[in-house]
């Protein structure tokens, strides 16, 4: 076996030979010491140590390749002694060549068998371990290289060192597809470091926040109003739409989006639309940018045709429905009121929102205009004549119609004759016979029904109708054939605590007081019962009759008792006769007979006063 030797060449490369036995040094002693004295040898040893680098235990050095051998690399610390490297630790440096200079991690100066123990990768992972914590500390940006994902996150390689990346620090925006990542190389900011263990979070959202800042302070330094600006939409909501302005945020509210009205922003606007928009506004520190769209064009009422004035005919849509009318959009951004009492001729009250509905097309006459103001106001039934204008002639006192029932109301019913004419019947026109408490008991919406005109009131365009006088009265009929004292069979309808309805013969109705609905046996007539009834008033001029149950079986019994007293006395009258004849033709022979009816005839007389 030869000798490892290093020594320099001509081009003063070190190298490393080996030398045969050959070359042993003969001047050695018998047991291969130099024959040095122990102080030569001693001062020689100290000027050698000198000439040596100080290495210790578990620092980083720099060495210089000396060779490159099949599977390590001799480093030279200019220690006393060369170490070997595994050449699989420099695969990061596929041009390493002798004479590079190439940090290391000492291991162990001086193992067991006296060997230097070096290793490149810990002196890799170390540095890039400083570096991570000088980058952390001062800020600086890193650059890396995505390798894996985890949960949670990807696992970035930064200089040899593994980082992690959350996956909320991907982006400004949410990831869910991390596996695009891999493979990436990236910058980051170091956000976390765990020095017991070397570990550090790494994100690149902090950077793209970082720029957009810097963008944010340079868009708020030249902030200005009135100021037109690209845009581009990121969030919608009811209430408007927010605009990333680059790096600085602006809200859109609904009403400054166009110049007509728009149920909802998402209707004229999506994410990601790029705009064009003005600053209308923004508080002091300017975080707070108020932007409108409908600014880069002119006002509608602006630019509105001068050809449009009052008696123009108009037509739109119905874009808001108040109690009061309906809004009529012309053009957006130019509206007019359709008021309630100008949507039909009819004095009959219209509620607007059973009328319109929101997007329905109509055409107006325009009533009135104020472009300074920008109001107008329109009508949809002076798009045709008034049909009150001729009301007297079409419809006049006495003359009979048919009508269509429109509302009914607590006291009587709404007709409508045609369009925008109409009058009402009072509740108590309706029936000569009946009373009524709703007219929905005698009619409903919808039915059509014959009337007579009974008033007409150009002025407050009201017509008064009638519907029982298309009929005699009966009532001059009724007084004779239900006078006072009269009975007639009579059936309950309808019972309360006041009292009972009853129908009498020829379908007319009278009332009966709750004392009057008593019945022989103490009980109350019941619903649906028959009983005879006596008619206890009679008012023509109230159409009311009262009738009683009650009084009908009170005089029935009455009258028989006087009956059978009159009876009584005609009886004992008769008697008296015939006792008083008797006494004429029976001759009195003695004076006890003429006593027994003397006793006879004071008898009677006393039964006589009894009953009297």
């Amino acid at each position: 076996m030869g000798t490892f030797h290093k020594m320099e060449n001509e081009n003063n490369e070190v190298v490393v030979v080996v030398t045969a036995h050959d070359d042993f040094n003969w001047g050695l002693g018998k047991s291969g010491q130099n024959n040095y004295s122990s102080e030569l040898a001693n001062n020689l040893l100290n000027e050698y140590d000198q000439t040596l680098n100080s290495i210790k235990e578990f620092e980083i050095v720099a060495g210089k390749v000396v060779a490159m051998l099949d599977s390590d690399v001799l480093i030279d610390l200019n220690y006393k002694s060369d170490g070997l490297v595994p050449l699989s630790e420099f695969r990061d440096m596929p041009g390493l060549k002798i004479g590079d200079l190439v940090e290391v991690y000492v291991e162990n100066p001086e193992d067991k068998n006296g060997r230097l123990v070096l290793s490149r990768r810990k002196a890799k992972l170390l540095r890039a371990w400083d570096n991570i914590v000088t980058a952390f500390e001062e800020g600086h940006v890193v650059t890396g290289h995505v390798i894996s994902k985890t949960k949670g996150g990807l696992i970035v390689d930064v200089n040899g060192l593994e980082t992690f990346l959350p996956g909320s620090q991907i982006d400004i925006k949410p990831i869910t597809d991390y596996d695009m990542f891999v493979g990436k190389t990236m910058d980051f900011k170091v956000v976390k470091i765990n020095e017991s263990i070397k570990n550090a979070v790494v994100s690149h959202k902090a950077l793209i926040e970082s720029d957009i800042e810097a963008q944010r302070s340079e868009i708020i330094s030249r902030l200005e109003k009135g100021q037109v600006l690209e845009g581009t939409v990121k969030n919608i909501t009811d209430f408007g739409a927010f605009l990333d302005l680059g790096g600085v945020d602006g809200l859109l509210y609904i009403t400054d989006i166009s110049w007509g009205r728009i149920k909802h922003p998402s209707d004229v606007l999506y994410n990601g639309q790029k705009l064009n928009v003005v600053v209308l506004d923004f508080n002091d520190d300017k975080k707070r940018i108020s932007l409108s769209l409908k600014a880069l064009t002119p006002h509608p009422w602006d630019v509105l045709a001068d050809d449009i004035q009052p008696g123009s005919v108009v037509e739109g849509k119905i874009v808001n429905i108040e109690d009061y009318g309906a809004f009529l959009e012309i053009t957006p951004g130019v509206e007019g009121l359709i008021h309630v009492s100008e949507i039909s001729w009819s004095s009959q009250p219209i509620n607007s929102r059973d009328f319109f509905k929101e997007g329905d097309t109509f055409k107006a006459k325009v009533v009135t205009i104020d472009r300074e103001e920008r109001k107008m106001s329109l009508s949809l039934k002076q798009l045709s004549d008034d049909p009150w204008s001729i009301i007297e002639e079409k419809y006049a006192k006495a003359t009979r119609h048919s009508g269509e029932v429109k509302n009914l109301t607590p006291y009587g019913v709404f007709i409508e004759l045609e369009e925008g004419i109409g009058g009402m019947i009072h509740i108590s026109d309706l029936s000569w016979t009946k009373r009524f408490a709703h007219p929905a008991e005698f009619t409903k919406v919808g039915e059509k029904l014959d009337v007579i005109v009974l008033e007409v009131d150009k002025d407050n365009r009201k017509l008064s109708l009638g519907h029982k006088q298309l009929e005699e009265n009966p009532w001059d009929t009724f007084e004779n054939l239900f006078p006072v004292g009269s009975v007639h069979e009579a059936t309950v309808l309808r019972r309360d605590d006041r009292g009972a309805i009853v129908l009498l013969p020829y379908g007319l109705e009278a009332f009966a007081p709750i004392r009057h609905v008593k019945k022989e046996d103490g009980n109350l007539a019941e619903v649906d019962e028959t009983l005879p009834f006596k008619v206890i008033e009679f008012n023509r001029d109230d159409k009311r009759i009262l009738v009683s149950h009650t009084r009908f079986f009170s005089d029935v019994k009455k009258d028989g008792e006087e009956k059978e007293k009159t009876e009584k006395k005609k009886q004992d009258k008769d008697a008296k006769d015939d006792l008083e004849k008797t006494q004429n033709k029976v001759e009195r022979n003695t004076l006890g007979d003429l006593d027994v009816f003397s006793e006879l005839k004071e008898q009677m007389k006393e039964e006589d006063d009894n009953q009297g």
